[in-house]
């Protein structure tokens, strides 16, 4: 959540800023806005009047009372009545204008930084360096020596299976069996152990449903609810707050400071976690219908941190190269782009995205989204830090993928396939799969 100051202080600027986004700007009801803090103002300048006024009063009373003149007394006292009354009244609508603007602010995004470069998509994105296992830093993808099959035409003959999965799910969803799935469980347990032991990560279990209220501490809600699988719709009655399955395990592991004061000497915080993400795909039909690309149900092994304000450009780079860091030792070909303005997500001030290489498409795909949030969803959660002063400030929060199981599975098939269908283990992932070197 933007902080409500930088709208008072200078709400053109901060809309000329969200308009960088996307355009039209859908994301903030101006007028209603003016409105509402024109109303603010007028009632807070009222009530000052009327506290002033009232004060002035009661002292009145104790003097008129002193002289012995009741009738007066009372008629000043009848007045305050009048004036609690209608500051009473000016007290519950300030309430209801502070809950209006609240729940407007919810709808509206985080700023970009200033360097963001502006764009209206993904054309506007600037690529920052690409690797390649063959050439190293800024080296392009080898070709391969033969004509490379897609991951599905791979994957089949390893037990990827998308007809058991319609029967059971509908369109995008997929099954795995033997070797692919021992590949894919092998993927996230590599994933984690560098995260864990390499990177200082804290390895956590966390709940695959949430409330709204979780939802809401990091930006899904209200914003995104199509976006969500809703895994309980209330009570018999209908009286029971609906839940939902995480989009991914950043909602749950950026939660974890809600609603506390971190001391200063335990950040960084830094948690992963593999879990499976539930997505509906919403504005996604006719987008990567064929294969594990875009599906409704993914792995991903997630990492965040809670970071002092004042280290978040750091902790940015450092989260980028842990990502890395995993394409590096699976022998992985990828790029790191910076995002522009108009391809950024919703609670994100600057973004690094990961693409790594499939042969089989002849381009990068997205493999891992790096974000710093800034105070954006520390506002939102309440989530704060004791500074050196003594007093409470917002952290700043960050997340990443490390990486997105089922994607590095396409890539891994893709580029470390032979020409007779078999696929080579990176060696970085054979003692996963008991030393096998071909699958």
């Amino acid at each position: 959540m933007l902080d409500i100051n930088l709208l008072r202080r200078d709400l053109d600027t901060v809309v000329a800023r969200l308009e960088t986004r996307q355009s039209p700007q859908p994301f903030l009801n101006v007028a209603a806005f003016r409105a509402l803090e024109a109303e603010r103002k007028d009632l807070q300048v009222r009530t000052e009047t009327l506290q002033a006024r009232r004060n002035a009063l009661s002292k009145q009373i104790g003097q008129l009372k002193g002289k012995g003149d009741r009738a007066a007394a009372e008629a000043v006292m009848a007045e305050v009545a009048g004036i609690k009354a209608e500051l009473e009244a000016a007290a519950a609508r300030l309430e209801q204008i502070q809950s209006e603007l609240h729940t407007l602010l919810l709808a509206v995004p985080n700023l970009p930084l200033p360097e963001v470069p502006v764009g209206p998509d993904e054309s506007a994105n600037v690529e920052l360096r690409r690797w390649s296992p063959t050439g190293g830093l800024g080296a392009d993808p080898a070709p391969l020596p033969f004509e490379p099959r897609d991951h599905v035409a791979l994957g089949e003959r390893l037990g990827l299976d998308f007809e058991t999965a319609a029967k059971l799910s509908g369109a995008r969803f997929a099954v795995l069996r033997g070797p692919i799935a021992r590949l894919h469980r092998a993927l996230a347990q590599f994933m984690l152990d560098v995260q864990t032991t390499e990177h200082g990560y804290t390895e956590c279990y966390t709940p695959y449903i949430v409330n709204a209220e979780t939802l809401r501490g990091t930006g899904q809600l209200p914003k995104f609810e199509a976006d969500l699988f809703a895994a309980h719709k209330g009570g018999a009655q209908g009286d029971e707050p609906p839940m939902y399955l995480i989009p991914t395990s950043e909602v749950t592991l950026t939660n974890f400071v809600r609603e506390t004061i971190v001391p200063q000497a335990e950040l960084p915080i830094k948690l992963t976690a593999h879990t499976p993400c539930f997505r509906s795909e919403a504005g996604a039909a006719g987008r990567d219908t064929r294969g594990l690309i875009r599906q409704h149900q993914f792995d991903k092994v997630e990492m965040v941190q809670i970071v002092h304000p004042q280290h978040s450009h750091a902790a940015l780079e450092e989260m980028t190269a842990h990502a890395e860091a995993i394409l590096q030792k699976l022998e992985l070909p990828y790029r790191v782009v910076l995002l522009c303005t108009g391809d950024m997500g919703f609670g994100a001030a600057r973004t690094h995205d990961l693409e790594v290489w499939l042969p089989a498409q002849g381009r990068y795909r997205e493999i891992s989204s790096v974000s710093n949030c800034g105070d954006f969803q520390a506002r939102r959660l309440q989530a704060r830090m004791r500074n050196e002063q003594g007093k409470t400030e917002l952290v700043h929060t960050l997340n990443g993928s490390g990486l997105a199981v089922g994607r590095a599975l396409v890539a891994v098939l893709e580029n470390h396939q032979n020409a007779d269908g078999t696929i080579t283990v990176p060696p970085a992932l054979r003692p996963y799969l008991g030393g096998a070197e071909r699958l």
